[in-house]
């Protein structure tokens, strides 16, 4: 069975449902911003690059952001795991293109040169003005607590991170996965909380990065928790 799910054609068509959701619910569902204007400046300049984080449980929401992402190039980091595949190739078909990244396992050469190469492409693409969407608590968590990764590339691009706190009501959470993945229902309302630009410095070691993470977690969670507050409103 796991061979069949991951095989090419059941993720192309996995794909395929979940990029036709995303974009029904991003034309369906009534979306307001809060502190939107915080990003409008990166979004204005081509030279200047971002790297935007939401949690991994509000991917199916995800296209709330689109309208935005879209006046930049932009590309989102993904895991190269099965379920990675089929997310990859939905945010594809909305126009946001994959890096593929995980972490490497203690020991496990291969994926660590892989992991190495995927975190240098995406620094590079941010650099040189790009946008990347992460969801920094994927692929398998712990919930809400952000992976140092993607403020590693935030640290050796210089640029910008904003975040994101995405909900929408009427939703359905799915209190089996670890994530708490959440799905809206067409047709009802939703909210995203805008906060930034968050820099990390560029001579930051290990013990401020460990900070950020904590602080910057906290903040996304917040964000979050805002979004839903809006949305029930």
């Amino acid at each position: 069975m796991k061979a069949f799910l991951r095989s090419d054609g059941v993720q192309a068509f996995l794909g395929w449902v979940l990029g036709t959701y995303l974009r029904l619910i991003l034309r369906t569902v009534r979306w307001r911003h809060e502190n939107l204007a915080a990003v409008e400046p990166v979004l204005a300049d081509d030279a200047r690059g971002a790297i935007a984080l939401f949690w991994h449980g509000r991917i199916p929401l995800c296209l709330a952001t689109a309208p935005q992402w879209w006046r930049k190039r932009t590309k989102a980091l993904i895991s190269p795991s099965a379920d990675g595949e089929f997310i990859a190739r939905a945010l594809d078909m909305s126009g946001f293109p994959a890096i593929r990244v995980s972490s490497a396992k203690k020991g496990d050469a291969a994926k660590a040169r892989q992991a190495v190469a995927a975190i240098r492409e995406a620094t590079q693409w941010v650099a040189g003005g790009g946008a990347l969407v992460v969801t920094p608590d994927g692929p398998r968590g712990p919930n809400e607590i952000i992976a140092a990764g993607s403020l590693q590339i935030a640290r050796r691009s210089g640029q910008a991170v904003f975040l994101m706190g995405i909900a929408a009501a009427p939703a359905a959470r799915m209190q089996s996965t670890w994530d708490k993945v959440m799905w809206a229902a067409p047709f009802g309302r939703g909210a995203v909380v805008w906060e930034g630009p968050l820099f990390v410095p560029a001579d930051a070691d290990e013990a401020a990065v460990a900070a950020l993470v904590a602080d910057w977690s906290a903040r996304l969670s917040a964000a979050t928790r805002r979004a839903e507050a809006l949305a029930a409103g």
